[in-house]
C-alpha cells in the first residue's frame, strides 16, 4: 500500500485532534471528490516500517484522540492487507485511541461482523477492519447533497455509524457524538 501523508494535527476527520493516514488508491471516484490525487494506487509513498513508527509515535501523544483513516479508499482490496495492520497495531499499541475511517462503500450491519465471509478474497479481513473501528463514515460523496454544515462527511447521504453499537444491536446505528 502507498500513502500520501500523515496529518499529525486534524480537527476536520473525526471527533477531538486526530492523527489522519492518507491511504493512496481508490476505486470509488465520486464525482466532486476533494482529494482525486488519491485515486492512483501508485501515488505518494510505500507504507513500511518507519511510516508506521511515524503514525505510532504521532498517536502516542496525549491530546491526540486517535486514529483517522482516509484516502484514497482505506477498504479498496489493494489497501486492506496493510490497513489491516494499522488497525491491530493500534489496537494492540495504543488501545486507548479511537479509529475512525472513511469508505465509500455503503455498508450493511453483517459488514462488522468478523465471522461473515462475503465471499471474496479478503472479505473476512475487510470485516475485522470494520470491527477495529469504532467509527466509519460510510457512502459515496454525492455533490448534489453537498451540505457544508454536517460534521465530518461532506455530503447527507453519508452516515456515521457508532461500530460497536452496530455490533452489538445486528443493525446500523449511527454515532450521536
Amino acid at each position: 500500500m502507498n500513502y500520501i501523508k500523515i496529518t499529525k494535527t486534524d480537527i476536520a476527520n473525526g471527533a477531538g485532534v486526530r492523527c489522519v493516514l492518507w491511504v493512496a488508491g481508490c476505486d470509488v471516484h465520486c464525482k466532486g471528490c476533494h482529494n482525486p490525487c488519491s485515486w492512483d494506487f501508485d501515488a505518494g509513498q510505500p507504507f513500511d516500517d518507519a511510516a508506521m513508527e511515524e503514525l505510532i509515535d504521532a498517536l502516542s501523544r496525549p491530546w491526540v484522540q486517535g486514529l483517522t483513516l482516509s484516502g484514497g479508499h482505506p477498504l479498496a482490496y489493494n489497501n486492506l492487507p496493510e490497513i489491516y495492520q494499522v488497525c491491530k497495531a493500534v489496537r494492540e499499541r495504543l488501545p486507548e485511541k479511537d479509529i475512525w475511517l472513511y469508505t465509500g462503500y455503503e455498508l450493511r450491519a453483517h459488514d462488522f461482523d468478523k465471522s461473515v465471509d462475503i465471499g471474496w478474497d479478503n472479505a473476512l479481513l475487510m470485516n475485522h477492519i470494520l470491527a477495529m473501528c469504532d467509527v466509519v463514515v460510510d457512502g459515496k460523496y454525492d455533490e448534489s447533497l453537498r451540505n457544508i454544515s454536517l460534521k465530518f462527511r461532506g455530503s447527507s447521504n453519508q452516515r456515521i455509524i457508532d461500530v460497536k453499537k452496530t455490533i452489538a444491536a445486528n443493525e446500523i446505528c449511527l454515532w450521536e457524538g
